[in-house]
Protein backbone atom coordinates (compact mmCIF):
# COMPACT_ATOMS: atom_id res chain seq x y z
CA UNK A 1 0.00 0.00 0.00
CA UNK A 2 1.32 3.64 -0.81
CA UNK A 3 2.55 5.97 1.48
CA UNK A 4 1.68 8.99 -0.39
CA UNK A 5 -0.06 11.66 0.92
CA UNK A 6 -2.30 12.40 -2.44
CA UNK A 7 -4.58 10.11 -3.78
CA UNK A 8 -8.45 11.84 -2.77
CA UNK A 9 -8.44 15.28 -3.82
CA UNK A 10 -4.83 15.26 -5.06
CA UNK A 11 -3.52 12.93 -7.58
CA UNK A 12 0.08 12.86 -8.95
CA UNK A 13 1.32 11.19 -11.87
CA UNK A 14 5.05 10.73 -12.96
CA UNK A 15 6.56 11.28 -16.33
CA UNK A 16 10.21 11.40 -17.01
CA UNK A 17 10.70 14.22 -14.07
CA UNK A 18 7.63 15.90 -14.47
CA UNK A 19 5.37 15.59 -11.40
CA UNK A 20 1.38 16.34 -12.65
CA UNK A 21 -0.08 17.11 -9.82
CA UNK A 22 -3.96 17.59 -10.55
CA UNK A 23 -6.66 19.34 -7.94
CA UNK A 24 -9.15 16.57 -8.05
CA UNK A 25 -12.51 17.78 -7.35
CA UNK A 26 -14.20 17.97 -11.17
CA UNK A 27 -17.26 17.99 -9.63
CA UNK A 28 -16.89 21.28 -7.71
CA UNK A 29 -14.86 22.37 -10.52
CA UNK A 30 -11.90 21.84 -8.58
CA UNK A 31 -13.11 24.07 -6.13
CA UNK A 32 -10.62 24.53 -2.89
CA UNK A 33 -11.77 22.64 0.15
CA UNK A 34 -9.89 22.54 3.72
CA UNK A 35 -9.07 18.96 2.76
CA UNK A 36 -7.78 19.42 -0.62
CA UNK A 37 -5.75 22.55 1.53
CA UNK A 38 -4.42 19.72 3.94
CA UNK A 39 -3.73 17.19 0.87
CA UNK A 40 -2.01 19.49 -1.44
CA UNK A 41 0.08 20.84 1.49
CA UNK A 42 1.27 16.95 2.23
CA UNK A 43 1.85 16.38 -1.41
CA UNK A 44 4.38 19.26 -2.03
CA UNK A 45 5.81 18.58 1.40
CA UNK A 46 6.52 14.84 -0.02
CA UNK A 47 7.95 16.03 -3.30
CA UNK A 48 9.90 18.18 -2.61
CA UNK A 49 12.32 15.25 -1.39
CA UNK A 50 11.10 12.73 -4.11
CA UNK A 51 13.27 11.55 -6.81
CA UNK A 52 10.98 11.43 -9.24
CA UNK A 53 9.63 14.68 -9.38
CA UNK A 54 12.24 17.38 -10.99
CA UNK A 55 9.82 19.74 -11.87
CA UNK A 56 5.82 20.30 -10.83
CA UNK A 57 3.09 20.96 -13.18
CA UNK A 58 0.07 21.95 -11.29
CA UNK A 59 -2.90 21.61 -13.11
CA UNK A 60 -6.97 20.47 -12.69
CA UNK A 61 -8.92 17.06 -13.30
CA UNK A 62 -11.30 17.81 -15.82
CA UNK A 63 -13.01 21.36 -17.43
CA UNK A 64 -10.78 23.64 -14.73
CA UNK A 65 -7.85 24.88 -13.26
CA UNK A 66 -10.09 25.74 -9.99
CA UNK A 67 -13.31 27.69 -9.74
CA UNK A 68 -11.51 29.36 -6.44
CA UNK A 69 -12.62 28.63 -2.88
CA UNK A 70 -15.29 26.33 -1.93
CA UNK A 71 -17.68 28.41 0.03
CA UNK A 72 -19.36 25.46 1.78
CA UNK A 73 -16.52 23.02 2.08
CA UNK A 74 -14.37 25.55 3.24
CA UNK A 75 -15.66 28.92 4.66
CA UNK A 76 -18.45 27.14 6.53
CA UNK A 77 -16.15 24.28 7.16
CA UNK A 78 -14.60 26.22 9.40
CA UNK A 79 -17.34 28.48 10.72
CA UNK A 80 -18.13 27.55 14.52
CA UNK A 81 -14.88 25.59 15.19
CA UNK A 82 -12.19 26.26 17.60
CA UNK A 83 -9.84 29.44 17.12
CA UNK A 84 -6.89 26.96 16.64
CA UNK A 85 -8.82 24.65 14.09
CA UNK A 86 -9.68 27.74 11.87
CA UNK A 87 -6.41 28.56 12.02
CA UNK A 88 -4.81 25.20 10.96
CA UNK A 89 -6.72 25.33 8.19
CA UNK A 90 -5.54 28.87 7.28
CA UNK A 91 -2.45 27.97 7.49
CA UNK A 92 -2.28 24.66 5.55
CA UNK A 93 -4.33 27.13 2.67
CA UNK A 94 -1.72 29.56 3.11
CA UNK A 95 1.92 27.27 2.52
CA UNK A 96 0.38 25.29 -0.27
CA UNK A 97 -1.56 28.30 -2.18
CA UNK A 98 1.56 31.06 -1.51
CA UNK A 99 3.73 30.85 1.27
CA UNK A 100 5.79 27.80 0.09
CA UNK A 101 4.64 27.56 -3.00
CA UNK A 102 7.07 30.88 -4.28
CA UNK A 103 10.37 29.08 -2.34
CA UNK A 104 9.62 25.49 -3.16
CA UNK A 105 13.00 24.06 -3.65
CA UNK A 106 11.52 22.97 -7.54
CA UNK A 107 10.73 24.66 -10.40
CA UNK A 108 6.80 24.91 -10.78
CA UNK A 109 4.47 25.53 -13.82
CA UNK A 110 1.29 26.07 -13.53
CA UNK A 111 -1.11 25.05 -16.62
CA UNK A 112 -4.80 26.76 -16.39
CA UNK A 113 -6.75 23.99 -18.35
CA UNK A 114 -10.07 25.61 -17.73
CA UNK A 115 -12.40 27.57 -15.28
CA UNK A 116 -9.47 29.89 -13.12
CA UNK A 117 -11.22 32.26 -10.54
CA UNK A 118 -10.80 33.89 -7.34
CA UNK A 119 -8.77 31.86 -4.88
CA UNK A 120 -7.05 30.13 -7.69
CA UNK A 121 -5.07 33.10 -9.08
CA UNK A 122 -3.35 33.23 -6.02
CA UNK A 123 -1.27 29.50 -6.51
CA UNK A 124 -1.63 30.12 -10.60
CA UNK A 125 0.56 33.56 -10.10
CA UNK A 126 3.03 31.92 -7.07
CA UNK A 127 3.96 28.79 -9.41
CA UNK A 128 7.19 30.12 -11.55
CA UNK A 129 5.93 29.88 -14.91
CA UNK A 130 2.17 29.37 -16.13
CA UNK A 131 0.75 28.32 -19.81
CA UNK A 132 -2.80 27.95 -20.24
CA UNK A 133 -5.35 27.13 -22.71
CA UNK A 134 -6.27 29.97 -24.80
CA UNK A 135 -10.12 29.58 -24.49
CA UNK A 136 -9.46 29.28 -20.58
CA UNK A 137 -11.74 31.41 -18.44
CA UNK A 138 -10.18 33.52 -15.82
CA UNK A 139 -12.35 35.91 -13.07
CA UNK A 140 -12.22 37.92 -10.21
CA UNK A 141 -16.04 37.91 -9.91
CA UNK A 142 -16.12 38.65 -5.88
CA UNK A 143 -17.78 41.73 -6.40
CA UNK A 144 -20.68 40.05 -7.80
CA UNK A 145 -21.73 38.68 -4.58
CA UNK A 146 -20.84 41.16 -2.15
CA UNK A 147 -17.54 40.55 -1.02
CA UNK A 148 -13.83 41.19 -1.95
CA UNK A 149 -11.19 39.13 -3.47
CA UNK A 150 -10.28 36.62 -0.36
CA UNK A 151 -6.88 35.67 0.80
CA UNK A 152 -3.89 37.30 -0.54
CA UNK A 153 -5.55 37.18 -4.06
CA UNK A 154 -5.14 41.37 -4.49
CA UNK A 155 -1.17 40.57 -3.71
CA UNK A 156 -0.79 38.11 -5.96
CA UNK A 157 -2.65 40.05 -8.96
CA UNK A 158 -0.57 43.01 -7.93
CA UNK A 159 3.17 41.56 -8.84
CA UNK A 160 2.23 40.55 -12.29
CA UNK A 161 -0.87 42.89 -13.64
CA UNK A 162 -0.17 46.62 -13.81
CA UNK A 163 -2.84 48.24 -11.56
CA UNK A 164 -5.33 49.61 -14.08
CA UNK A 165 -6.08 46.38 -15.32
CA UNK A 166 -6.07 44.51 -12.47
CA UNK A 167 -8.45 47.15 -10.73
CA UNK A 168 -10.80 46.70 -13.26
CA UNK A 169 -11.25 42.96 -12.77
CA UNK A 170 -11.24 43.53 -9.58
CA UNK A 171 -13.92 46.11 -9.35
CA UNK A 172 -16.19 44.67 -12.95
CA UNK A 173 -15.59 41.43 -11.94
CA UNK A 174 -15.79 40.79 -15.68
CA UNK A 175 -14.59 37.16 -17.47
CA UNK A 176 -11.80 37.28 -19.58
CA UNK A 177 -9.90 34.54 -21.76
CA UNK A 178 -5.96 32.91 -21.60
CA UNK A 179 -5.30 35.46 -24.58
CA UNK A 180 -5.97 38.20 -22.57
CA UNK A 181 -4.41 36.80 -19.16
CA UNK A 182 -1.44 36.13 -21.43
CA UNK A 183 -1.57 40.12 -22.71
CA UNK A 184 -1.83 41.35 -19.28
CA UNK A 185 1.24 39.33 -18.00
CA UNK A 186 -0.91 36.71 -15.67
CA UNK A 187 0.62 33.80 -17.77
CA UNK A 188 3.25 33.25 -19.54
CA UNK A 189 1.35 32.50 -22.72
CA UNK A 190 -1.87 30.63 -24.07
CA UNK A 191 -1.79 27.76 -26.53
CA UNK A 192 -5.02 26.27 -28.16
CA UNK A 193 -6.34 23.33 -25.72
CA UNK A 194 -5.10 20.85 -27.97
CA UNK A 195 -1.57 21.65 -27.20
CA UNK A 196 -1.72 22.30 -23.85
CA UNK A 197 -0.01 19.17 -22.86
CA UNK A 198 2.40 19.02 -25.16
CA UNK A 199 3.76 22.97 -24.48
CA UNK A 200 3.76 22.20 -21.03
CA UNK A 201 5.88 19.28 -21.27
CA UNK A 202 8.42 20.90 -23.50
CA UNK A 203 8.85 23.69 -21.17
CA UNK A 204 9.12 21.60 -18.17
CA UNK A 205 11.69 19.26 -20.55
CA UNK A 206 13.85 22.59 -20.78
CA UNK A 207 13.79 22.95 -17.11
CA UNK A 208 14.89 19.54 -16.10
CA UNK A 209 17.83 20.19 -18.65
CA UNK A 210 19.17 22.97 -16.25
CA UNK A 211 21.47 22.30 -13.85
CA UNK A 212 18.96 21.72 -10.60
CA UNK A 213 21.10 23.86 -8.28
CA UNK A 214 21.69 27.03 -10.13
CA UNK A 215 18.00 27.15 -11.51
CA UNK A 216 17.26 26.82 -8.01
CA UNK A 217 19.10 29.75 -6.74
CA UNK A 218 18.56 31.87 -9.92
CA UNK A 219 14.74 31.76 -9.11
CA UNK A 220 14.68 32.22 -5.48
CA UNK A 221 17.58 35.12 -6.28
CA UNK A 222 15.28 36.73 -8.46
CA UNK A 223 12.38 36.23 -5.79
CA UNK A 224 14.04 38.61 -2.94
CA UNK A 225 15.95 40.70 -5.49
CA UNK A 226 12.34 42.51 -6.38
CA UNK A 227 11.90 43.92 -3.42
CA UNK A 228 14.81 45.44 -2.31
CA UNK A 229 16.65 48.16 -3.66
CA UNK A 230 19.48 48.70 -5.74
CA UNK A 231 22.44 48.34 -3.28
CA UNK A 232 20.60 46.00 -1.00
CA UNK A 233 20.12 43.48 -4.45
CA UNK A 234 23.71 44.33 -6.19
CA UNK A 235 25.05 43.09 -2.14
CA UNK A 236 22.77 40.16 -1.97
CA UNK A 237 22.99 39.21 -5.51
CA UNK A 238 26.93 39.20 -5.55
CA UNK A 239 26.57 37.17 -2.40
CA UNK A 240 24.07 34.83 -3.94
CA UNK A 241 26.50 34.04 -6.93
CA UNK A 242 29.34 33.38 -4.27
CA UNK A 243 26.66 30.78 -2.43
CA UNK A 244 25.89 29.14 -5.71
CA UNK A 245 29.28 28.41 -6.54
CA UNK A 246 29.95 26.95 -3.63
CA UNK A 247 26.63 25.04 -3.31
CA UNK A 248 26.52 23.51 -6.36
CA UNK A 249 27.49 19.78 -6.50
CA UNK A 250 27.84 19.89 -10.31
CA UNK A 251 30.73 22.79 -10.13
CA UNK A 252 28.45 24.40 -13.22
CA UNK A 253 30.16 27.73 -12.92
CA UNK A 254 33.53 25.71 -13.46
CA UNK A 255 32.79 23.48 -16.15
CA UNK A 256 30.82 26.05 -18.42
CA UNK A 257 33.63 28.18 -18.46
CA UNK A 258 35.63 25.64 -19.08
CA UNK A 259 34.05 24.26 -22.07
CA UNK A 260 33.32 28.05 -23.03
CA UNK A 261 37.23 29.07 -22.54
CA UNK A 262 39.34 26.39 -22.87
CA UNK A 263 37.77 23.54 -25.18
CA UNK A 264 35.42 26.27 -27.13
CA UNK A 265 32.75 23.49 -27.15
CA UNK A 266 30.10 26.37 -25.91
CA UNK A 267 28.85 29.44 -26.69
CA UNK A 268 25.95 31.17 -24.17
CA UNK A 269 23.26 31.86 -25.89
CA UNK A 270 23.24 28.87 -27.78
CA UNK A 271 22.43 26.27 -25.06
CA UNK A 272 23.17 25.11 -22.01
CA UNK A 273 26.68 23.95 -21.14
CA UNK A 274 26.79 20.11 -21.02
CA UNK A 275 26.67 18.85 -17.67
CA UNK A 276 29.07 16.56 -16.58
CA UNK A 277 28.10 13.06 -14.34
Amino acid sequence: MSNDPWGQDVLVDFEDGIAWVQLNRPDKRNAMSVGLAREMSATLDALEVDDRCGVIVLTGVGEAFSAGMDLKDFFRATDGVSDVERMRAYRSTRYWQWRGLIHYAKPTIAMVNGWCFGGAFTPLICCDLAIADEGATFGLSEINWGVIPGGVVSKAISTVMGDRKAMYYVMTGEKFDGRKAEEMGLINEAVPADQLRARTTELAKILLGKNPTVLRQARMAYKYARYMDWEQAAEYLTAKADQTTFVDPEKGREHGLKQFLDDKTYRPGHGSYVREG
